[in-house]
């Protein structure tokens, strides 16, 4: 076991962490508008002067796990209007696709515990083009690509500062900050360096008046004066002076009236920029900055070195190098033991930098529903609008949590389908705290009481996929074949028993008619389909959805399967079974049943799956819309293993029973009566034929399979459009293999043509599956009209070297993530530094959309990890248990709880 696989067992190494937001400003906790207009409430413009009341941002910021005390990175280079503090970005009426982050910066590395981490932020050495940024991006339209910072030109001649952040710890209560600064320019530049430290604003709430201080002790350092950060002190190596102002909202700026708080939160900014005497001078406060001015010199470096300890050090920076490289050497040793079966340092860098980013994506997350309902009794009250606005059925959300965030920037809150990807990854990090983020929104805080799991932070009423339970399983799953086919049943008891009251909810809201095909919502594919599905139709009718009913078949077998493993120690379980089986049944009869043709929601002559309208009458209508939506029932499969039905005879005489009583239903599902390869049996939404014609278009490099992974739209609809008509408008859906046109969701919704990584995993997934029921004898043409015929197996590895194509070089040595941008394919201070974005170019493989969703996109560490446990059952241990075994870990993670 390494030294950091070792921390992972002591609570106290995750008391720090990179826990701070990369943006607070236009965030749904901080709207308090008439309108819930978030993005226009708080703007970039007031961030450097509002204080905030459920969080904060900074950049490469480092928090304690309750966020008392903030620590991040400021620079100037004596030409930008502004101090660069926060990351500048579009909101969403800004952008012509929607928010999108207008910097370049890089999450390097890092460990689960945070004992090493690093991250690196490119600052022009020209002043900033804010004005360009928006100028530009405004007159563009939505036929039109996002106009992007490389764009603007401004890191053509190398004038920039390349500026490394590093964390380290000594100890649990010990963190180290280190920051490089390289100039890559020709000529000399200054650069003014002030990380910053400041104290989250709980004072001015009208709960607690306490209010803490930062103040000089000693020569080079200042003391943290707070009563729950008992002891600290920050040093600093060297800095020319300490500024010190307060965490206060400066109204005057704002709001143009006098609240006579003469050093506001801007004042350390108005003092650099401008020169205002705005910092206090009997140096104390509530922000405080060191200030260190630099010339830093064609090609050479400087370096900034500061620590927060609870030790009272005379030497505080002596040996302070010798504890980096010793938790550098220590990361090099983990990473060594996690990839050992990874081929090649290409791919070991990938998968390396994903997981940093997913690391550094953690965020502590505070929101308390009522309080945000009813304002807090010190500050002005919320428009009574609110009441019944977004949100305002959860009163009961009260949630203080290190959570695992989309990206911190883009979306700093959780998305309950995103967070169950996000645990996958982390699985083989820190299982613990996978665990931990799928537990936390079945809890008492976060679930609603009739079942629904909160969706996001936008619109906790909206619905997302269930996918918890299939990510309860593979947590498990994959933590079990590491622990040598040892798994977690306390947890996994507990999540299914939350679970199964999400079920119920899913049944009793979605499925309107109560005949088992779902309707309504989004479903996490939004802007896929002709229109909002989540809007009233005309008349009354509904969208019978073939992606809703198929998650749900899915739900059932994940809860299935689930249920059988429980019930290895517990026989009630199969009465679970039993239940979640017939249901699966009795879904498979409705997706067969419905609508007017007889083969409910299955095409005979496309050989796909489309979503209907059925109106009041009966009568229904086909949405021919060739998208991902008819390949999700693919992923409605699982894999019995013949032995564990044997243990269980009570599910065996269930089964036999449908087959028997009910062969109507049986012949609806794949060959669970049957024995497959290596005594197994599969359960199955999609029949074989039906599957061989899904899988043809879907491998069909005409439709779906792009060099890069399947499409979300067939590129079919780039010539055929599909229409419809609905209330005097004539709806259409076009191949888009990049951005949307269409702004029916409004911001950057882009589901019409491009790679997502999330659902090319599960279609993974599934083949594995299905190979594991049929084996080497069952092959399709792949890709489709080549002549070449794959095993599903060969398929599934097929669909993984071309996701990993996103992002190793080619043979050519570029990266299909850069696209065509030639700087950052060949500059050796750019080609290695990746970026992990929400989506994929459907043609060339560029990133698009947000430029850090590590969350989901960091599945690729998944994909290019040999030793993952694939989509079986089984729970084999790795080949290499005996020595790289992590024992079970407790779920020590901070928990949510009522909001502080």
């Amino acid at each position: 076991m390494n030294e950091e696989q070792k921390r992972l067992a002591d609570p106290g190494w995750k008391k720090w962490g990179p826990y701070v937001s990369d943006r607070q400003w236009g965030t749904v906790r901080e709207d308090y508008s008439e309108g819930g207009d978030a993005w226009s409430y708080t703007t970039h413009d007031m961030a450097r002067s509002k204080c905030y009341r459920w969080g904060e941002e900074g950049i490469a910021g480092f928090c304690d796990d309750q966020q008392l005390l903030c620590l991040s990175l400021a620079l100037w280079n004596g030409k930008d209007p502004l101090l660069k503090e926060v990351l500048f970005g579009l909101s969403n009426k800004e952008g012509n696709h929607g928010e999108d982050v207008k910097e370049l910066y890089y999450y390097l590395d890092g460990t689960p515990t945070h004992s090493y981490m690093k991250m690196l932020y490119k600052y022009p050495q020209a002043p900033f083009p804010y004005t360009q940024l928006l100028r530009e991006n405004a007159a563009r339209t939505r036929q039109d690509p996002e106009y992007e910072i490389l764009d603007t030109g401004i890191f053509d001649q190398d004038a920039y500062f390349d500026v490394f952040v590093e964390y380290t710890k000594s100890g649990p209560e010990d963190l180290l900050m280190r920051i490089r600064v390289e100039n890559r320019g020709s000529a000399a530049a200054p650069l003014q360096v002030l990380p910053t430290a400041w104290f989250r604003n709980t004072w001015s709430l009208g709960y607690d008046p306490y209010k803490p201080v930062f103040e000089p002790s000693g020569t080079g350092r200042v003391s943290v004066g707070h009563k729950g950060l008992e002891g600290y002190y920050l040093y600093a190596e060297n800095p020319s002076e300490w500024l010190f102002c307060d965490n206060e909202t400066n109204n005057r700026r704002l709001f143009g009236y006098d609240d006579h708080q003469p050093f506001p939160k801007d004042g350390i900014h108005d003092h650099i920029v401008q020169g205002l005497p705005t910092v206090n001078p009997d140096h104390k406060g509530t922000k405080v900055s060191p200030v260190f001015a630099l010339q830093v010199g064609p090609g050479d470096s400087a370096t900034i070195r500061l620590r927060l300890t609870k030790d009272d050090l005379a030497a505080p920076f002596l040996g302070f190098d010798t504890v980096f490289d010793r938790r550098l050497a220590e990361t090099d040793l983990f990473y060594r033991d996690l990839q050992y079966d990874i081929p090649g340092e290409e791919q070991r860098l990938i998968h390396r930098q994903a997981l940093a980013g997913m690391l550094w994506n953690k965020q502590f997350y505070y929101y308390n529903v009522q309080h945000w309902l009813d304002g807090d009794p010190a500050q002005p009250s919320p428009p009574q609008s609110r009441k019944k606005g977004r949100n305002s059925n959860w009163k009961h959300v009260k949630a203080v949590h290190i959570m695992s965030m989309p990206d911190k920037w883009e979306y700093p809150w959780f998305a309950a389908w995103d967070l169950a990807f996000h645990s996958i990854t982390y699985t083989l990090l820190d299982p613990a705290f996978a665990k931990n983020q799928l537990y936390a929104l079945t809890r008492e805080w976060f679930l609603h009481p009739n079942g629904q799991i909160p969706a996001y932070e936008w619109n906790f009423s909206d619905t997302n996929p269930p996918v918890h339970a299939w990510a309860t399983w593979r947590v498990y799953q994959i933590e079990a074949k590491e622990n040598g086919g040892k798994g977690d049943t306390v947890f996994l008891e507990k999540l299914f028993h939350k679970l199964l009251i999400n079920f119920t909810w899913w049944v009793n809201r979605k499925d309107a008619e109560g005949n088992n095909i779902f309707e309504g919502g989004f479903l996490g594919l939004d802007n896929i389909g002709v229109f909002d599905r989540d809007v009233v139709l005309p008349s009354g009718a509904l969208v019978e959805q073939a992606d809703g009913t198929a998650w749900m078949a899915m739900f059932c077998l994940n809860m299935l399967r689930i249920a059988l493993e429980l019930s290895k120690s517990n026989k009630t379980y199969v009465e679970m079974a039993n239940k979640f089986f017939a249901h699966f049944l009795y879904i498979a009869a409705a997706l067969e049943s419905m609508g007017d043709t007889g083969s409910g929601l299955w095409d005979d002559e496309d050989q796909f799956f489309y979503d209907q309208i059925r109106a009041k009458d009966g009568t229904s209508k086909r949405l021919r819309v060739r998208s991902l939506v008819g390949m999700i029932p693919l992923l409605a499969v699982e894999v019995l293993d013949d032995k564990l039905l044997k243990q269980q005879p009570e599910f065996q005489a269930r089964m036999d029973w449908f087959l028997e009583n009910r062969p109507d239903l049986a012949s609806l599902v794949s060959r669970f009566n049957e024995k497959g390869d290596n005594e197994k049996r599969l359960l199955g939404l999609v029949r074989a034929h039906r599957m061989k014609g899904v899988l043809q278009r879907m491998l069909d490099e005409s439709e779906f399979l792009s060099p890069h992974g399947i499409r979300s739209v067939s590129k079919y609809h780039l010539e055929h459009p599909y229409e419809f008509p609905l209330d005097g408008q004539n709806l259409q859906v076009k191949y888009l293999p990049a951005e949307s046109d269409s702004a029916l969701f409004g911001g950057n919704s882009n589901w019409r043509g491009p790679v997502w990584m999330p659902i090319n995993c599960l279609l993974i997934e599934a083949l594995q599956r299905y190979h594991f029921y049929y084996g080497e004898g069952f092959t399709i043409e792949c890709p489709t009209g080549s002549g070449q015929f794959l095993t599903l197996h060969q398929v599934a590895e097929m669909l993984c070297g071309r996701l990993i194509g996103l992002f190793q070089r080619d043979a050519s040595g570029n990266r299909a993530v850069f696209g065509d941008r030639e700087k950052i394919q060949s500059d050796p201070h750019f080609c290695d530094y990746i970026l992990f974005h929400e989506y994929f170019h459907g043609d060339t493989g560029k990133g698009l959309g947000a430029s850090h969703q590590t969350g989901w996109t960091g599945m690729i560490a998944k994909v290019i990890q040999p030793r993952w446990p694939s989509a079986k059952d089984e729970l084999m241990p790795s080949a290499h248990q005996s020595d790289k075994s992590v024992p079970q870990q407790a779920s020590t993670e901070p928990t949510a709880g009522p909001a502080k």
